[in-house]
Order: C-alpha cells, then structure tokens, then sequence
C-alpha cells in the first residue's frame, strides 16, 4: 500500500463503519464489556461478524480449548443482551498458534475474515477490532495478502514502545502472527497495554454504583469482574483494567483517547522492539481519557 493511502486509511472513520471482532472471550473479563459496547453502539458500528480468538493460561490448556470456550462466551453475552442474531455471524478460530510466519492456522472465521474484507468497496475499509492473540487475523492476511488494501486493524497488543520489553499476553502468545501484523503494512493502530491502557481501570464500588441492578448483562459483568479479582486474591481495595474497551472506542470518539504517528516497531522473539526508521507508519495510541470514555461505556451499557 503506497504511503498516501495508507495515512489516509489511519485516520478516523467520521461516520459509521462496517466492524468484525476478533476477542479471547472467556480469557478474562474485559471482552464480555468490549463486545457489549460494540453491539451497543449500533449506531456507528455495523458488527459484521465476530471470531473466537485462542487463547492458553490457567483457564485453558491450550490454545484450542481457550477458543472453544471463547466461541462459547461469546454466546453467553448474546444471550444475555438478547442479540442471538449475532450467532449466526459467530466463528471459530484458530485451534493453534502460527507454526511459523509463513504458515497460515485455517479456521473459519480466518476464512470469513477473507471473504468479507475481499468484499468491501474499494472506499468503504472493513475494520477489524482485535483483542486477543492475533492468530486469526494474520491467518487470513497469509491466506489472501490483498485484505490489507481493504482492512484497518485495530489491535491491543503488545505494551508501550518505551516500555521495559513486549511481555503482553494478546503479543507472546504468537509472536508469529504479531511479526506478520506489524510487518505487512496493513493500516494497523496500536493500542499498547502496559505504559497506556493500564490506565483504563474501574472498581468494584464503581461496578456496583453504575451498572448493578441496570439489566442482566451489567449484573454478569459486576459478578463476573469482582469473581476473578477475588479468584486472582488482588485484595481488598483491588482495581481491574477493562483493557480491550478501549480498541472498540478508538471508532467512537476522539475525546476518549491521544494518538500519533509513528514507525512500526518490530516485535522480535526476545520479548522486545526493534526499531528501524525505514519502517512503514502506524497509528500509536499513548494515552487515554479514562473519566470520558468509562462515561460512555456504563452509559451505553445500562440502556
């Protein structure tokens, strides 16, 4: 993609756009919320599609069964907000990790990523919010390269560029697939964990005081987040980050957060940067509006 429409393609959509998803639901607690504020804010994001992302800690063994129980969250949500339209337009992802960056991980939603992008008039770019491992998504890009002249990739991943190293779960678990993102020219914004979204925290008497008693998706979301605080024994006045809100605002408001250009960073396999200035542009997230953006979403969500 030359440079002009690249730039051009990292600005701001000003009216509404076409969004897939692509979210490690059962991983944590921060995607039941991202995926709710997305198919609540209808107005400006026509969700496409949403994909099962893997995902492997103390809730999975593996990367497969972290995207089986994803699929299966994912469900759960819509259940809870009534929108079971939406399962139709649910896929499955990847059962692994990329193998190499070469080799794409063919799964459905992969395939559908594909077919969609593809699809897309030439002045209307699909875009892709990314909040998990970024397996499915380089997947489809190995498959099909040309989806990078008609995706924008909005992806939390990987921590701030100043930061000690690049040791964020969504980027080591497939350090592959994050090489190929940040290597392809795909118009991609970054929205770095630690150093940035970190900052993006909540509580539970602000839980409680907002969204409890609202409806049963905002109950789900208090329970859920005061569980896993107290499953991880954060303590007694513990704050949570509701890290992956954030890379749905970015299509929202550009109140809720700062951004720049910058040279895409390479993620290497030593868990840090490499830089090199010949380097392709990004769009760099390096701060958000918390008090803003935690308004809009409790908003959206007790409606």
């Amino acid at each position: 993609m030359n440079q002009e429409k690249l730039l051009k393609r990292l600005q701001k959509p000003t009216g509404p756009v076409d969004v897939v998803i692509d979210t490690d639901t059962y991983n944590e607690i921060d995607d039941q919320f991202a995926l709710a504020y997305l198919i609540k804010s209808s107005d400006r994001l026509h969700l496409q599609a949403i994909y099962a992302a893997p995902f492997s800690n103390d809730k999975a063994d593996n990367a497969e069964e972290g995207m089986e129980k994803s699929y299966e969250e994912i469900g759960h949500i819509l259940d809870l907000m009534e929108k079971t339209e939406y399962k139709k337009v649910t896929y499955k992802g990847s059962r692994t990790y990329l193998p190499s960056e070469t080799q794409p991980v063919i799964s459905e939603a992969a395939e559908d990523l594909v077919r969609r992008a593809m699809a897309q008039p030439e002045d209307r770019p699909l875009y892709v919010v990314a909040i998990g491992a970024i397996t499915n998504v380089a997947s489809a890009i190995l498959m099909e390269p040309k989806i990078c002249e008609k995706i924008v990739l909005i992806w939390l991943g990987g921590h701030a560029h100043s930061w000690k190293d690049t040791g964020e779960f969504n980027m080591t678990q497939d350090i592959a697939a994050a090489r190929i993102v940040f290597g392809c020219e795909v118009p991609l914004v970054q929205l770095p964990c630690m150093g940035v979204v970190s900052e993006f925290a909540t509580t539970e008497p602000e839980l409680v005081h907002w969204l409890k008693g609202k409806n049963k998706l905002c109950d789900y979301l208090v329970e859920n987040t005061v569980n896993e605080a107290h499953r991880c024994g954060m303590g007694k006045c513990w704050s949570r980050v509701i890290w992956d809100v954030t890379a749905v605002a970015w299509l929202l408001d550009e109140r809720f957060m700062d951004e720049c250009l910058e040279k895409s960073p390479i993620p290497e396999y030593d868990d840090h940067y490499g830089f090199d200035p010949e380097r392709h542009f990004i769009k760099y997230v390096y701060h958000i509006n918390r008090d803003c953006l935690f308004e809009d979403l409790f908003e959206k969500l007790t409606k």
